[in-house]
């Protein structure tokens, strides 16, 4: 089954945003933090794959949320 009429006109359609340089030179600064997070729990603490690896997945998901929370009070004016 097909639709051949579109749900929303094209004016009111959200244009896709364009990522920033500043907010593609903070994503890349956050991946090599976390990659340097787990190679210094793996290699300097010796603490193994494993935990090196659920410690940065942490660290990650906690950034994650931290940008999910700004994201919101930006967008909603608080």
């Amino acid at each position: 089954m097909t639709v051949d009429q579109d749900v929303l006109p094209e004016e009111d359609r959200a244009a896709g945003h364009d990522v920033s340089t500043a907010a593609l030179v903070g994503y890349a600064a956050a991946a090599v933090g976390l990659l340097g997070w787990f190679l210094f729990g793996l290699l300097v603490q010796r603490q193994g794959f494993v935990d090196s690896f659920g410690e940065s997945a942490g660290a990650g998901f906690a950034l994650l949320l931290a940008v999910s929370v700004v994201g919101a009070f930006r967008h909603n004016g608080g």
